[in-house]
């Protein structure tokens, strides 16, 4: 089984990217573009192995990884969803090791301060001056761990490094290394003394990634490796190894930068967008902000697949993941319980694909 094969399972089978097929039936793909692939692109290979590398460490979550690389291939951040114990820790800092990139960790409480993210100016006593202390922001991948546990004004202190890439304290601003990316993480099924994220801060993910709970296969070995002696601590002794470095990402960002959209396929994605701002149950529909993130997310997931083109299923793999939190459902449609993925769903069914 080639890459391009194995790429698409791992896409098809995970809840958060839907099989783009439920959706089409019977399109044929464009001879004059069946040739066009980019398999022999050495930066392809790398980022592909970094999915092995971090399966050695976290079980049935391939998806997620697959995400997450999406997201560091278009520059954007990610909210992943999932109940405590499903590895979320875990994945990110196997990712970062299989990356060669650094990594740093910010439990969220009610008492963080922005100045605890962000960095803060120290007096120091030996040259009578203030000096800046970096943050746990100053990193290559931050885990904000429970974001929805601490106060807005916290939370709003990762908007600009979000947006701008840098941070901005006594009047000064410092660039933040690249790459960046914010994986945020909440509780789906817990939501007391918590701070619900404002429409403005979750826009600013990229994606939102669900993390399900391992199904019996998976779970399985999970229990077994934990008995052969496996420490989610030691990810050396795991195996786990850098497969892949910041300059492999740089020339893979360049090269999905390369990847053709058709006139077509953009026209389908402002369809899409369009479509959740009349549908009846939302009450906010998906900004313009939303549709240039579903186009490069296709972009990077077309050029992961081995392609150098976009397709309507590449977009409609990444429509749940790139637009569920771009929504907001209204109240009777949360009272009828309405999902906001199975309107997503629907809207996908209706609007019409480009042939």
């Amino acid at each position: 089984m080639n890459e391009e094969h194995r790429a698409q399972q791992i896409l098809d089978s995970g809840q958060q990217f839907p099989d783009p097929r439920q959706y089409t039936a019977g399109r044929q793909q464009d001879p004059a573009r069946q040739q066009d692939h980019v398999h022999d692109d050495p930066a392809r290979q790398a980022l592909l192995d970094v999915r092995h590398e971090v399966a050695k460490a976290v079980v049935g979550q391939d998806p997620t990884v697959t995400g997450m690389l999406i997201a560091l291939l278009s520059d954007g951040h990610v909210l992943l969803e999932g109940v405590p114990g499903v590895a979320k820790t875990l994945l990110v800092r196997a990712l970062s090791a299989a990356l060669s990139l650094d990594t740093k960790r910010v439990q969220f409480t009610p008492d963080l301060m922005p100045g605890d993210i962000t960095g803060s100016l120290v007096y120091d006593s030996h040259t009578s001056a203030f000096s800046f202390r970096e943050g746990p922001v100053f990193t290559n991948i931050l885990l904000a761990d429970e974001i929805n546990r601490t106060p807005p004004k916290t939370q709003a202190s990762l908007l600009e490094a979000m947006e701008e890439r840098q941070v901005s304290v006594d009047g000064v601003s410092r660039p933040l290394p690249t790459p960046f990316l914010v994986a945020a993480t909440q509780n789906p099924v817990e939501y007391e003394g918590t701070y619900t994220l404002p429409e403005a801060q979750l826009d600013r993910f990229l994606l939102k990634l669900t993390m399900p709970l391992p199904g019996r296969t998976d779970e399985v070995e999970v229990i077994r490796r934990h008995a052969a002696g496996f420490n989610p601590r030691d990810l050396d002794a795991a195996g786990v190894r850098a497969v892949a470095g910041a300059e492999d990402l740089q020339r893979a960002r360049q090269a999905v930068a390369t990847v053709a959209v058709e006139p077509e396929i953009i026209g389908y994605i402002v369809d899409l967008v369009r479509a959740t701002r009349q549908a009846p149950s939302f009450q906010l529909g998906v900004s313009p902000r939303g549709a240039t993130a579903l186009l490069s997310t296709s972009r990077a997931w077309a050029w992961l697949s081995g392609r150098s083109f976009v397709t309507p299923d590449d977009v409609k793999a990444l429509a749940l993941p790139c637009l569920r939190h771009r929504v907001a459902l209204q109240p009777d449609a949360q009272m009828d319980g309405v999902r906001v993925d199975d309107v997503l769903g629907s809207i996908l069914a209706s609007v019409p694909v480009p042939r």
